[in-house]
């Protein structure tokens, strides 16, 4: 990942409102996070980046310039009997591969741990998002071309 990049992901991060980030791949994580309330505003607008391992305890790295709107209300709690299938990225939400195709799985689809469920777009990149683990989907969480952001829960999985 170069500065490039990580430019592209505050913008999104601006754009979406999103006051924290967090990516982790192999041996490259990075924690991105806005300052309390947007910050003063010191001009300076792409935060301090920090590589390290996985298993290394990372320090938070705060932006002081945008701004912070509230935090989404946390989602109920799933009953103990069913799985959340996260999104690994803020993007824009899409359950088919195009507008013309029929969508990856539906409520009742049963999934194995690499069926694909989505694609999230992110930085004009489409990731395909797997299901990583068997099971029934029971509620999609998310409406279709809608943002969402890391850690978001994007369908509730039966195990099975």
């Amino acid at each position: 990942m170069d500065l490039k990049d990580i430019k592209a992901i505050i913008d999104l991060m601006r754009k979406n409102s999103v006051s924290e980030f967090e990516l982790e791949k192999q041996d490259f994580k990075i924690r991105l996070k806005r300052g309390p309330n947007g910050g003063a505003g010191t001009g300076d607008d792409v935060p301090a980046v920090v590589y390290a391992a996985p298993a290394t305890v990372l320090p938070q790295v705060v932006a002081a310039s945008g701004l912070v709107a509230g935090a989404a209300p946390p989602a109920a709690a799933a009953p103990s009997n069913e799985l959340d299938i996260k999104s690994p990225m803020i993007g824009t939400f899409y359950r088919a591969p195009s507008p013309e195709s029929a969508n990856y799985i539906e409520i009742g689809s049963e999934v194995n741990p690499d069926t694909v469920v989505c694609i999230i777009e992110a930085m004009k990149v489409m990731n395909e998002i797997k299901a990583e683990a068997k099971g029934i989907i029971s509620q999609v969480m998310v409406e279709n071309a809608k943002p969402v952001e890391f850690g978001q829960p994007l369908f509730k999985l039966r195990p099975g």
